[in-house]
């Protein structure tokens, strides 16, 4: 039962410490609107969204009233797209077209899913959608993409992850007008889940149910405000316990929220993600939590250390306080979307290779780095293999969204406003890894793959 304390520390995280439910993302599956006419397929798959996400938005809303919570995004992820095309045929920016119109129509702010699976190999419609990634998200507002090249059972699709350099930049070069916005709504894994809730990677996995409702929580804010108030004094185990507390009592949160609308919409409450996910609002970072730690600035030795005990901390929180934990679940660490990310990286404290290091401890990889517009793409590409190679062999979900900014070199700034934020080009290597991207074929899959 709630009592007042309770009552009136929820209400004081809300108010000032950022606390909200980042997202509730309905995941619709899309199978049976396959049909070998492209024109009918896409008929289908925009009755079958707007049935069920027409009162997405709505219900968000009234259960934002009733409970007094933030809901900040509402969502949609679908089945990838890639599928669908490989039996229509036809060109794959006919469903991102779509896509669009259904979220337009239904209210949402992203809806993710123009997407395919190939750690390893193609098929005819994963080749046509991988290619049309440019031009769809140049020509559409909400649509959101997501490519999988590798996985620890698969091992990585090199010649995957060779195309998706060039993707990458052309996505940039479509949309250099708007801020070349195409690349922040673009993201490559590897051990892709198919239940994430968030953007831009989320889509909805073949193994999922027709329909089911997915939330993403958030509360770095929270989490530093728990922080600050204990004694400078105390030890680590200590700071890892407040976490872990803190992780429950937002995690309950988010459970209450999922099932609310899942009851409101007629569909299955699927997963809570633990993600901790920050944005540009002071007060708001996980760079910052890292400091309250004891760190001078994020970026600095001991940032691994730090970020690790911080991503454990609110999987045990999280877990006690829902048994439907999922998606990518730990600490985002995206550049542009995080305050205390945005001044270390500024500041030269916080480079990529540091970043790096820090994905291997994280949820979820190098994410949101603004990287000079004349980058080439075979060092994309490397960026991505070295990325997935460190989800490949540690078993965990990495991913690469970099936006190269056409115009723009090392220490100027871009822009985007609004969630995705703001962020210096940061500098990369100079030296070339094109002969190695070039040859193409699979990374074999790692010794740790041959569990059964």
């Amino acid at each position: 039962m709630l009592n007042m304390t309770d009552i009136m520390e929820t209400i004081t995280m809300i108010q000032d410490e950022n606390l909200d439910i980042r997202t509730i993302t309905m995941g619709i599956s899309l199978i049976d609107c396959c049909d070998s006419d492209i024109d009918k397929s896409c008929k289908k798959v925009y009755n079958k969204i707007y049935s069920y996400a027409k009162d997405l938005v709505k219900t968000g809303e009234q259960i934002e009233k009733k409970y007094g919570i933030p809901i900040v995004n509402k969502r949609i992820s679908v089945t990838p797209i890639a599928i669908l095309v490989g039996a229509s045929g036809g060109d794959p920016v006919k469903y991102a077209k779509t896509l669009d119109k259904a979220a337009k129509d239904v209210g949402v702010n992203f809806i993710g899913g123009f997407s395919a699976l190939v750690h390893k190999g193609f098929s005819p419609g994963d080749k046509a959608l991988i290619e049309s990634i440019p031009k769809a998200l140049a020509e559409t507002e909400y649509v959101c993409s997501s490519i999988n090249i590798g996985s620890t059972k698969a091992g990585i699709n090199m010649d995957a992850v060779k195309l998706m350099g060039g993707i990458i930049k052309a996505a940039a070069e479509a949309t250099k007008e708007k801020q070349c916005i195409g690349a922040a709504k673009l993201v490559v894994f590897c051990n892709a889940p198919e239940d994430n809730p968030f953007m831009a990677g989320a889509f909805h996995g073949p193994g999922e149910p027709d329909c089911v409702l997915n939330v993403g929580v958030s509360g770095p804010g929270v989490v530093r405000a728990a922080l600050a108030k204990m004694p400078k004094e105390a030890d680590l185990s200590e700071v890892a316990d407040v976490i872990k507390k803190t992780a429950f009592k937002i995690t309950r949160m988010g459970q209450l929220v999922g099932s609310e609308a899942s009851k409101q919409l007629g569909v299955p409450f699927g997963i809570i993600d633990l993600s901790l996910a920050p944005t540009p609002a002071i007060g708001d970072s996980v760079a910052h939590i890292l400091e309250e730690i004891g760190l001078e600035q994020c970026g600095t030795h001991g940032t691994t250390a730090a970020l690790a005990m911080l991503n454990d901390a609110v999987k045990k929180g999280g877990v006690m306080a829902s048994s439907n934990v999922g998606g990518l679940s730990g600490a985002f660490i995206p550049v542009t979307e995080d305050a205390g990310m945005i001044d270390a990286a500024r500041a030269g404290v916080l480079s990529i290779e540091k970043l790096e290091a820090m994905t291997a401890v994280c949820s979820v990889g190098l994410d949101m780095i603004v990287i000079p517009g004349d980058t080439p793409s075979e060092v994309i590409s490397a960026i991505i293999a070295d990325e997935a190679a460190i989800g490949m062999v540690n078993s965990k979900t990495t991913a690469v969204r970099v936006i190269p900014a056409v115009g723009l070199e090392e220490g100027e700034e871009l822009d985007f406003g609004g969630l995705l934020g703001n962020g210096p080009v940061m500098k990369l290597n100079s030296k070339s890894p094109a002969a190695m991207i070039n040859r193409g074929g699979r990374i074999p899959a790692p010794l740790q793959s041959l569990k059964n």
